[in-house]
C-alpha cells in the first residue's frame, strides 16, 4: 500500500463515521420539523424554528469550543504529549460548563431580549418563549458535548463519536415522537427531548473519554485540581485564548447571518419562517454531512503538524479535496430529484410546501458552492490558523452578505438566499487564496 492508499485509508477511518453521525443531527432536526410541520397551525413550525435559533445560536458561538479542542488534541496526539492532550480535555470542559451556567443564570434576559429582536407574531413568540424556557437547561450540556467531540476526534477516535451522536441523537428523536405525538405536549415535548439527550450525551462521552485515558471521569479535572500552575500557565494558556478568540469572532459572524436569515424570514411572515426552517435544516443536512469530510482533514492535518510532516499534511489536504468535492456533488442531485419529497414529508400545510418548493434551486446549488468553505475551514482549524479564518469571515459577512441583501432586498425571500450563497462562496474563495498563498508550498511550522 503506497502513502496515498495509507492516507486516504486513513481519511475514511476518520471522516466515514463523521458522516454517518454527523447525518444524524440535522435529521433529527428534520424529525423536529416534521413532528411540528404536522400540527395544524404554521406559527408552530414557526416557534419552533425561532426557538430552536435562539437556544442554537449559543451553541454554534461556541463551536469554538469544539473547534480550539480538535486541533489542539491532534496536535497533541501526533506529538504524544499524554500530558496535555489530557489538559486540552479538562480545560475545555470547564470552560464549557461555565459558559452554559452563566447563560442558565441570565436566561431571562437573553431569551426575552432575542424574542423581542426577533419581530416575530404574538402567537409564535407565546411557544418560542415556552421552547426556549426549557431548552435553555441543556446548555450546559450540549456546550461539553461540542469539547467531548471535538476531543475524539483530535484523538483519532470518530467510530466512538460517531456512536455518541448517534445513540444520543437516537434517544432524542425517539422522545419527540413520544412527547409530541403520544403525550401531545406539542412545543414543548421537543425542547423537553433535546434536553434529555444533551445530558445524556454528555454523560455517555466522559465515559468514553475517560477510558480512552485509561483513567476515572473524576481524573479529568485533576489537570486543573493539582497541576494549576500549568492549567494557568501563560505559555499554554495565551494560545488557547488568542485560538478561541478568534474563532468566536468567526462564529459570531456566521451566527449574525443565520440568524438575519431567520428573523427577516419572521418579519415576512409565519409562512415564510416556517419554509426558512425546513430549507435551513436542508442546509444543515449539507453541512453536517460535509463537515465529515472537513472533521477528518483536521485530524489528520493537526497530526501532520503535531509531527512536523508537511509532505503528509500537502497529501491529506488533496485526497480530502478530491472526496469534498463528490459528496457536495452527490447532495445537490439528491436535493434536485427528492427535495419536494422531503418538503411533503416534514410538512402538509400547502402554503408552506409551495412556499418552500419555489426556493429548492438554492439548496440545490448550495453544496457546490459551500463545499470548498467547510473543507477549508476544517484545514485550518487543524492548523489552528483561527485568525485567517476570522479574517476571511469578518469580509464575507459585512463586505458580501449585507451588502448583497441590501442590494437585492427588493426580491424579498429570493434576495436572502442569494445572499447567503455569496456568502459561502466568498468564504471558500478567500481561505483558498489565503492557503495558497501561505501554506501550498511551505511547511506546516508556517
Amino acid at each position: 500500500m503506497n502513502a496515498e492508499q495509507k492516507e486516504r485509508s486513513a481519511l475514511f477511518a476518520l471522516a466515514l463515521p463523521m458522516i454517518l453521525s454527523n447525518i444524524t443531527i440535522p435529521i433529527l432536526g428534520l424529525v423536529d420539523t416534521a413532528v411540528i410541520g404536522h400540527l395544524n397551525e404554521a406559527y408552530y413550525l414557526g416557534a419552533t424554528a425561532v426557538g430552536a435559533m435562539i437556544i442554537t445560536f449559543v451553541s454554534w458561538f461556541c463551536g469554538f469550543l469544539r473547534m480550539s479542542t480538535t486541533g489542539l488534541a491532534a496536535q497533541a496526539f501526533g506529538g504524544n504529549d499524554r500530558e496535555h492532550i489530557t489538559l486540552v480535555l479538562s480545560r475545555g470542559l470547564l470552560v464549557a460548563f461555565a459558559i452554559g451556567a452563566l447563560f442558565v443564570i441570565l436566561q431571562g434576559p437573553y431569551i426575552n431580549t432575542a424574542l423581542t429582536l426577533s419581530g416575530a407574531s404574538e402567537r409564535v413568540l407565546e411557544f418560542a418563549k415556552q421552547y426556549c424556557q426549557i431548552r435553555i437547561w441543556g446548555l450546559p450540556a450540549a456546550l461539553a458535548n461540542l469539547v467531548l467531540i471535538g476531543w475524539l476526534l483530535g484523538m483519532h477516535r470518530a467510530k466512538l463519536a460517531m456512536w455518541l451522536l448517534i445513540i444520543t441523537n437516537s434517544i432524542n428523536v425517539v422522545l419527540d415522537l413520544v412527547f409530541v405525538l403520544s403525550l401531545h405536549w406539542g412545543v414543548a415535548g421537543v425542547a423537553w427531548a433535546t434536553v434529555i439527550a444533551e445530558y445524556s450525551c454528555l454523560t455517555l462521552g466522559l465515559i468514553m473519554a475517560a477510558r480512552t485515558l485509561n483513567i476515572s471521569v473524576a481524573d479529568l479535572l485533576k489537570p486543573m485540581l493539582l497541576r494549576p500552575k500549568r492549567f494557568f500557565a501563560k505559555h499554554t494558556l495565551m494560545p488557547y485564548l488568542s485560538l478561541n478568540r478568534d474563532i468566536v469572532i468567526r462564529t459570531l459572524c456566521l451566527e449574525i447571518c443565520f440568524v438575519f436569515i431567520t428573523f427577516m424570514g419572521a418579519r415576512l411572515g409565519d409562512t415564510v419562517v416556517a419554509a426558512n426552517a425546513i430549507l435551513l435544516n436542508f442546509l444543515l443536512l449539507i453541512s453536517f454531512g460535509l463537515d465529515g469530510i472537513a472533521y477528518g482533514a483536521e485530524a489528520r492535518v493537526g497530526r501532520a503538524k503535531g509531527a512536523g510532516n508537511s509532505g503528509d499534511m500537502q497529501l491529506s489536504i488533496r485526497i480530502a479535496t478530491r472526496y469534498n468535492l463528490m459528496l457536495a456533488a452527490v447532495y445537490s442531485l439528491l436535493f434536485l430529484l427528492f427535495g419536494e419529497a422531503l418538503i411533503r414529508l416534514l410538512t402538509d400545510i400547502d402554503d408552506i410546501i409551495d412556499y418552500a418548493t419555489a426556493f429548492l434551486p438554492w439548496i440545490v446549488a448550495l453544496p457546490i458552492i459551500a463545499c470548498w468553505c467547510y473543507l477549508y475551514d476544517g484545514i485550518y482549524i487543524g492548523l489552528t490558523q483561527a485568525k485567517a479564518m476570522r479574517n476571511t469571515m469578518l469580509v464575507s459577512t459585512f463586505l458580501v452578505f449585507f451588502p448583497t441583501w441590501f442590494i437585492l432586498k427588493d426580491f424579498g425571500n429570493h434576495g436572502l438566499w442569494a445572499a447567503f450563497c455569496c456568502f459561502m462562496a466568498s468564504r471558500g474563495i478567500a481561505l483558498y487564496w489565503h492557503y495558497q498563498r501561505h501554506f501550498a508550498s511551505t511547511s506546516t511550522t508556517n
